[in-house]
This record gives C-alpha cells, structure tokens and sequence, in this order.
C-alpha cells in the first residue's frame, strides 16, 4: 500500500536519526498531539532512537481516551432504554463507564450495533422508523465532519427517529490547556496531521507565538515523525517558534474548506470535559440551535448525569505528559487490555495500550550525552 514502504524507509530513517543527533546540543521535551503518532513512535522505538535527553510525552490526541466517563454513562444509560438501536464505532464498545461498558448491555438485551460510518446509522433509522436510532459521535475535527453531514442529512429527509450522541473535542484549546498547566514540561508539540487536514494550520501560529513553542504539523508514518521531529528540535535550537506544515501531501494551510463550513452549519463551539483532564474552555462542538432536535442529551433528557473517576486509574496524568503508563501503579495487573479501568489502556490508539502491546514495561536507564 502506498506510503507504508516509502515513509518506513530503514536508510533514510537512520539518515534522519544521524541529522537529529548532529542537531541536538542539549536536553528538550515534546509532545505528539496524536494517538495514532504515539503508537508510531512506541512501535517503531524512534523515541529510543534520540539523543539522551531528548524526550517525546505523549500527548491527549486519542479520541477515545479523552471521551468524558460521563458521555460514556450517558451512552450506556441510553442504549439501556427500550426502542434504541445504538450505533457506534467498535472501539468505544470496551471504554468503561461508572461500572459497565456498552458491551455489557447489549449481553444484557440491549441493541447495540457495531458500524462503520455515522450514514450506516443513517440508513437503520430509515429501515427503522418505530425505533429510535443514536449514533455515538466522539472524536476530534477528523470524524466532525461525516457526523455532522448525517445530522444535515437526517434534518433535509426528515428522519425523526436519528439523534447524535456527541462527545467532539478540538485541539488548539487542549494545546492551550496543556501549556497553562502548572507541571507542563513541553517545549513543542508535533501537529496532528489528519486534524489539519481539516481545518488548515490558522489556528497554531497565534499559539506558538503566545507560548513559545514550535509546532511542526506532521503525519503518522515512521519518516514523517521523524522528519518532524528534526524540524522540531532544529526551531528549539535556533531560539525559534514558528508552525511548519511537513504534511504538505495531505495538509494544505486552508485545509478542506467545504468541511468547515459544515461544521459552522451543524455545530457550535462549547465548552467540553476531556476525561482525566477536566474541562478546557471551548474545546468541543455540540449541536447547533437548528440541529438541537437531533441531540441525543436532550432527547433522552441524560444531560445532568454527573460521575466520578477511578482513584486507581491515572490515565488523566498520562494524557497530560506527567507520567508514562507504566509508571501508573496499576498498570499490567489491575489494569490490562482484558480488564481496562481507563480508555488510555482500551483504546486502539491509547498510550496505556501502546506500552502494553509493545511491552514498554520500565523506563530504560540512559546516561544523558547531551549537554
């Protein structure tokens, strides 16, 4: 397939692991914003491959993770109720809730259905009218869009029996409220490719001058990191802090224009819970006025169900950067794909599950040589 041999390349990967060598005088820290970026980067070892000193946190960019263990009870509490036919992608059927999980209730009796695009739950509500149909709707501005063209396209055929359960969060407001933090470490931040696709690069150049911080925006193959994080470490060197697009075949710096303005028609911006993390000013989209008919929350009246999180789990210190997984005490024995107490060990692109699967079990013991 494309891609996968070209950007995987092992000679021109130790080319660019010799340059960032060469480049580096002296310790840095930064973060990759995207899950799919981490299970790369802890796949292939290129975090291993760095100068000593040279540090990659892994960031809140994994859609799952991030999802608020409230929008998961309300999620369970409506596929629970009798006449739902509940849809979601397969890698939110394991995510926890306050004590069950959505494959727990439909072993229970409850219609729950595994899809693969927010229009296949489209098409059950057509086949469906005398049952009401909800999609669960989480991500960041890469899955906004179809979600929001099936909510315009439920309101243009006037299929009533459709709502969206939404949990959608953006990245420039978590970027802010990692820098904000009191214990952040992070010097720069690798871009999450697929979400610029989306939405151009306008909104990180106000934010790299505001904190000082170089944003490279990157994609997810071995060589794109790499690439990346040469230009990183090369801005942190120079005193530099500019937005650098090293994603041009995927990226450009409008980004997909019709996309966007499906976005302002279907949702407005809100303030937004990220689990583990609290609530970030802004972060997140939900219905707009006119599509406030298709809002699951309101239609099942789930909106005051308030929650508490595990005082084992701390997945909310790894989406942060302050902690690796295996540093969180319940890590490969309470906590296990099997039996996940946070969405950073159940999801696909979680940190958790990325140590776990590539078996980073203890943090290897490295002389610094940078300095």
């Amino acid at each position: 397939m494309k891609y996968l041999a070209e950007f995987s390349d092992p000679v021109l990967a130790k080319k660019l692991v010799d340059q960032i060598h060469a480049t580096v005088t002296r310790p840095w820290a930064m973060m990759e914003v995207c899950g799919g970026q981490t299970h790369t980067i802890v796949r292939h070892g290129i975090d291993q491959l760095l100068p000593d000193g040279v540090e990659m946190i892994h960031g809140p960019g994994c859609p799952v993770c991030v999802t608020p263990l409230e929008i998961i009870d309300k999620a369970l509490e409506i596929a629970s109720q009798p006449g739902v036919i509940f849809c979601s992608f397969g890698d939110m059927l394991r995510v926890p809730g306050s004590s069950r999980d959505l494959f727990r209730i439909k072993s229970e009796g409850g219609d729950v259905r595994v899809v693969y695009s927010p229009l296949d739950a489209l098409k059950i509500a057509k086949d469906n009218p005398d049952r009401e149909v909800v999609f669960f709707g989480i991500g960041f501005e890469t899955t906004a869009p179809p979600n929001a063209m099936t909510v315009y396209q439920a309101k243009q055929q006037d299929i009533a029996n459709f709502s969206l359960l939404v949990s959608h969060v953006r990245v420039p407001p978590a970027i802010s409220a990692i820098m904000e933090s009191p214990n952040c470490r992070v010097q720069a931040f690798l871009a999450a490719g697929h979400v610029c696709s989306v939405m151009g690069v306008s909104e990180y150049p106000p934010l790299a001058a505001k904190y000082r911080v170089p944003i490279v925006v990157t994609g997810f193959e071995p060589l794109d990191i790499l690439a990346g994080i040469l230009r990183t470490v090369t801005q942190l060197e120079r005193g530099e802090h500019v937005v650098e697009n090293a994603y041009r075949r995927a990226v450009t710096d409008e980004g997909n224009t019709a996309a966007q303005a499906m976005l302002s028609d279907v949702f407005e911006t809100t303030d937004r819970a990220w689990r583990g993390i609290g609530m970030i000013p802004q972060s997140g989209w939900r219905l707009s006025e006119r599509y406030r008919a298709y809002d699951a929350e309101y239609r099942f009246q789930v909106r005051d169900i308030a929650t508490e999180e595990s005082k084992v789990c701390r997945s909310g210190e790894v989406l942060q950067g302050h902690i690796k997984p295996h540093e969180c005490e319940a890590f490969g024995t309470l906590c296990t794909p099997r039996n996940p107490l946070g969405a950073t060990m159940v999801s696909s692109e979680g940190a958790c599950a990325a140590y776990y699967l590539y078996r980073r079990l203890q943090t290897p013991e490295v002389v610094s040589s940078v300095g």
